[in-house]
């Protein structure tokens, strides 16, 4: 059941990105042959206009297939004869409907919280003595953190939401780090601060501030938590053209589909399953959506970059000159595929092995 809901966010995510590309085309005038949602054998095709709607066996996917997208020809209506913004425009809708999916996916999963999370300390592990003073067991207070603190970076990266702090505790490799803070209305540094609980061993001592949900603490929280999903994003893609992350560590399709199958399976409610998938389908379409931006041949990103070229040069790069480094990019990213569907079939082997 799970790897269906799997396939079925997938198609949704896909399907929501290639509906931007064609509302946008269909606004701006060009011309769409066929708008598809899933990917194989036609299950339904009606022709409406000038368009086709398909409905297809594979809910992996989808597509718009606009009229001159990798060739020229003499209708006014094809894609690269429309005008240069307009074909801008078209481009990025898919990935500006990638985020807009993600948001309110964000606005969902923050409305299904308890209380509002912030990164406001409150409270570190400790205990109070007879006398009244406290005894306190958290390394980062005796290295410099003070109550009501609230952290905004975190050793050179921004911190905008919990979601933030999670990932930093998660990867981090030092017991070191440098923090900025907000302390009565003053940014503070404080270097080497260590977290650590003494009486526990947990890394985590200190306390966060919670908030009663309102509608405008909602909204608020989720744009946090939004920029911080897109913000780790694009951390983890830096660390993998840096080489930071290891080979072995790229995941695929496979790989990701097993990881919603293991949420809704691991969850120990309805709720909570619900709350993962949701989860989930935010961070994969917000990924989706930048990643699709990055300058490379054969993504939405690609594409923007030669009519960067064409707003430069005052001409269009000829069209089977740009096809070829699209189909070159494509055959990159393909390889790229494979081999994380490779690696996520390893460990899988792995993993029932084991």
């Amino acid at each position: 059941m799970g790897i269906i809901i799997a396939l079925l966010i997938f198609g949704l995510i896909v399907t929501v990105h290639e509906f931007g590309h064609f509302i946008c085309a269909k606004l701006s005038g060009i011309r769409v042959l066929e708008f598809s949602i899933g990917m194989g054998m036609k299950i339904v095709q009606k022709q409406i206009g000038e368009t086709k709607y398909s409905l297809r066996l594979l809910p992996v996917g989808g597509y718009c297939a606009m009229e001159g997208e990798d060739s020229s020809g003499d209708d006014p209506r094809s894609f690269r004869n429309a005008k240069l913004w307009k074909r801008m425009i078209v481009l990025v809708a898919g990935a500006v409907m990638n985020f807009i999916l993600g948001f309110i996916m964000v606005i969902v999963m923050t409305s299904m919280f308890d209380s509002i999370p912030t990164t406001q300390i409150q409270g570190f592990s400790g205990i109070k003595n007879d006398d009244g003073s406290v005894t306190y067991y958290a390394e980062s207070y005796k290295t410099g953190l003070k109550h009501d603190d609230i952290i905004i970076e975190m050793d050179g990266t921004a911190i905008y939401s919990i979601l933030d702090l999670n990932y930093m505790f998660s990867t981090s490799k030092t017991d070191k780090h440098n923090l900025v803070v907000r302390r009565d209305r003053q940014k503070v540094i404080l270097n080497d601060v260590v977290f650590h609980d003494e009486q526990s061993g947990s890394t985590i001592d200190f306390g966060l501030v919670t908030k009663e949900k309102t509608v405008a603490r909602v909204i608020n929280c989720s744009g946090d938590i939004f920029k911080s999903m897109g913000h780790i994003v694009g951390m983890s893609l830096k660390q993998m053209i840096t080489g930071k992350l290891s080979k072995d560590e790229m995941s695929g399709p496979v790989g990701v589909v097993t990881a919603i199958n293991e949420s809704t399976q691991q969850a120990e409610s309805t709720e909570d399953a619900v709350f993962n998938l949701v989860y989930m389908t935010a961070l994969i379409t917000i990924n989706l959506g930048i990643f699709n931006l990055l300058p490379i041949p054969g993504l939405d990103g690609g594409r923007l970059i030669f009519c960067f070229i064409e707003l430069i040069r005052r001409k269009p790069v000829k069209p089977e000159h740009e096809g070829y480094v699209h189909l070159a990019g494509m055959v990159l990213l393909f390889g790229i595929m494979i081999f994380a569907t490779y690696n996520d079939i390893v460990r899988l082997i792995e993993q029932a092995r084991s």
